[in-house]
């Protein structure tokens, strides 16, 4: 064990208490040990024990009395039942009533070491859940107060609108990944396990993700205009991701003339445009089917400049966007990604673009299924200054 984690042992044998506490103390377990379920439940309500192991018949209050009162105080404790051959059904009442395991008198070591170590899983499994709704709600309730403060969006009405249906999505896949869990949980499937796991951390980055697209999108653009490579952030954004494209068997290529003269820019903020684009692009080709067993999938990214502007364009032979989205295409919570993405993305690109004196536009050309353009003039001044 990486720590000792603690452990109560409750039975009205003394033999068996101190048999058992040594046992245990040496495979790694701090252990307690009562007499009674009384006693052990006034220990309970002064102590933390994740781990209960308790015998089922005890004089006065017994074993499963005990572990609904437990349960009662604590419902992350795992409660393992102790029980002879002849009381089976006993025992699986107690499963019934949410105990973890049991083990029947005289008890294996083996067979003890195994019930418990899936006493500690399931501990662990359900403190790791509540640990990660505990922190979706502190983010809900904070990313929705500095919603609000921003008074910068168009209406409250809508915007709340909007996000309460990202957020409701984005709940229905945590109450999936819980009872994927549960189940796995209740019937020691590891397979329903990891699923649920994999579910839950799905949803967990794309509340990330709609967190900081909202914080981008809200926070006033303040500009560092510098004189720039313009091609610099291209070329950045193009290395990042090249192994993205790679990956998925996506040609992604960067043209850019020779001598380009510095332009006042704010690099990151171009830089980070442009990964929201070519991040999109990508998304596109692998949304229609573009994929190492199917290559084809072409993303370009190229540059025009002339004396009183710099062009950035970046295109896709993807899935395209439909003529009927594009009227709503930089609106907010609107996403040609479905519940992938929190269409809060290409509007923070917009405002950005805007913030250094430019424009954002989208067409299709012969070559490519979907092209954007961000035209940013040579020399502007921060619009928020």
């Amino acid at each position: 064990m990486n720590r000792r984690m603690s452990l109560l042992i409750i039975d009205d044998e003394d033999g068996i208490r101190k048999v058992l506490g040594i046992s245990l103390s040496d495979a790694g377990w701090n252990v307690r040990a009562a007499s009674s379920a009384e006693e052990a439940l006034a220990l309970f309500r002064q102590e933390s024990f994740p781990i209960v192991l308790t015998d089922i018949k005890m004089p006065g209050m017994d074993g499963l009395q005990l572990l609904k009162a437990l349960k009662e105080v604590q419902p992350e404790t795992e409660v393992v039942l102790m029980t002879g051959h002849g009381d089976l059904s006993l025992a699986i009442q107690g499963i019934k009533l949410d105990a973890a395991d049991f083990v029947t008198k005289p008890i294996d070591d083996d067979v003890l070491e195994i019930a418990l170590a899936r006493a500690r899983e399931r501990w662990t499994m359900r403190r790791a859940i509540r640990e990660h709704t505990e922190h979706l709600e502190e983010l809900v309730e904070q990313k929705t107060r500095d919603l609000l403060a921003a008074e910068r969006l168009a209406t409250i009405g809508q915007t709340v609108a909007g996000l309460s249906h990202s957020i409701k999505n984005m709940a229905s896949g945590l109450e999936g990944s819980l009872f994927l869990l549960r189940q796995g949980l209740d019937s020691d499937h590891r397979e329903y396990l990891e699923q649920g796991w994999e579910m839950l951390e799905a949803n967990v980055r794309k509340l990330k993700n709609l967190s900081l697209d909202m914080i981008r999108f809200a926070k006033v653009e303040e500009l560092d205009l510098r004189p720039t490579d313009p091609a610099l952030p291209a070329r950045q954004v193009v290395e990042l991701l090249g192994a993205t494209a790679c990956g998925r068997g996506i040609e992604l290529r960067l043209d850019t003339p020779e001598g380009l003269a510095p332009a006042m820019l704010d690099g990151g903020a171009v830089h980070r445009c442009l990964m929201d684009l070519v991040g999109n692009a990508l998304d596109a080709c692998t949304a229609a089917g573009f994929g190492p067993d199917k290559p084809g999938g072409r993303v370009r990214v190229w540059i025009d400049a002339n004396p009183d502007s710099i062009s950035y364009h970046v295109a896709d032979n993807g899935c395209g966007i439909p003529d009927s989205s594009l009227p709503r295409l930089f609106t907010p919570f609107f996403s040609t990604k479905g519940e992938k993405g929190s269409g809060l993305g290409l509007m923070a690109v917009k405002k950005t673009v805007q913030a250094h004196g430019g424009t954002i536009n989208i067409r299709r050309n012969s070559e490519f299924e979907t092209e954007f353009i961000i035209t940013i003039p040579c020399k502007c001044e921060n619009k928020n200054a």
